[in-house]
């Protein structure tokens, strides 16, 4: 079964990365966001237990990465119950089919994703026109095809549970994606957040290259319906969210994650949309 699951043949290692890749933040005890050249993963779980979860997949190529940072937080020869997608882009899932083989676990994601995750449906091509740096402009280089994960993915619960993470529920957020989710638990009111808005201007290679954090709305050059990405970003400012882990950027916390998404959500048309771009109304 594992043998015949395949990535898109555009699937290639995209040579970009930031000052930050190769370093973890411990953002709550049971919270681990690690940066993996331009993208975050996430390792859900206290370091003590064996009961946790990997949300996204990270880059091309970096599944040896991902598995020796789970190996270094909770032990050798560890593995997590399960791998969470927020969405199926590329650097969400660079890793997943090597990851499934050496831990074999099942993937979980939205059911909207599942086209883009079992070789039925490419993703919308790249948008290089909008508004943006060097980033943006690099971006039909980027794989859009669908990546094959036979059944290996399973649609989430459509209750909002997620397996092996009691305590979070998911939320549909789209607009970058049609099945894009952020996680949200209550008790401490932790968000990953994914792609549904970042704490870097993903659009400019100096700005990933340095990390400068600043909030902004989906990475311009893959988001194709801005109205729902404005609506998914409304939905989670009103979560009041206390921490938040996002796709790309540091993680942000406190008054200042407050202050910045009530700051996006009133000027979210000239933050985050750009004034031009294929898929720009």
């Amino acid at each position: 079964m594992n043998q015949e699951m395949e990535y898109g043949n555009d699937y290639r290692f995209i040579p970009a990365t930031s000052i930050r890749s190769g370093i973890g933040t411990e953002v709550l005890p049971d919270l681990l966001c690690y940066t993996v050249q331009i993208v975050n993963i996430c390792l859900v779980g206290s370091p003590d237990t064996e009961d946790f979860v990997l949300v996204d997949a990270g880059m091309p190529g970096s599944a040896n990465e991902i598995i020796s940072v789970t190996e270094e937080r909770y032990g050798v020869n560890s593995r997590p119950k399960a791998i969470i997608l927020t969405h199926g882009h590329f650097d969400h899932v660079g890793g997943v089919i090597e990851l499934v083989k050496h831990w074999g676990v099942p993937v979980y994601a939205h059911s909207m994703e599942m086209p883009f995750l079992t070789g039925q449906k490419s993703y919308p091509e790249p948008d290089p026109t909008v508004e943006g740096g060097m980033v943006a402009k690099m971006s039909p280089m980027f794989p859009n095809e669908p990546i094959d994960l036979r059944n290996n993915a399973q649609s989430l619960p459509s209750d909002g549970t997620i397996p092996h993470m009691p305590g979070f529920r998911w939320i549909h957020t789209p607009g970058h994606a049609p099945g894009h989710i952020s996680l949200f638990r209550e008790k401490d009111r932790a968000l990953i957040a994914g792609d549904a808005f970042v704490t870097v201007k993903q659009e400019y290679l100096y700005k990933v290259f340095t990390q400068e954090q600043e909030i902004s709305g989906p990475p311009r050059y893959l988001t194709t319906d801005w109205k729902a990405a404005k609506q998914s970003v409304i939905k989670l400012a009103a979560l009041k969210p206390a921490a938040a882990i996002t796709g790309h950027g540091l993680p942000m916390s406190g008054e200042l994650l407050t202050t910045s998404l009530e700051k996006l959500v009133n000027e979210f048309d000239q933050i985050a949309v750009p004034e031009y771009g294929k898929y720009v109304n």
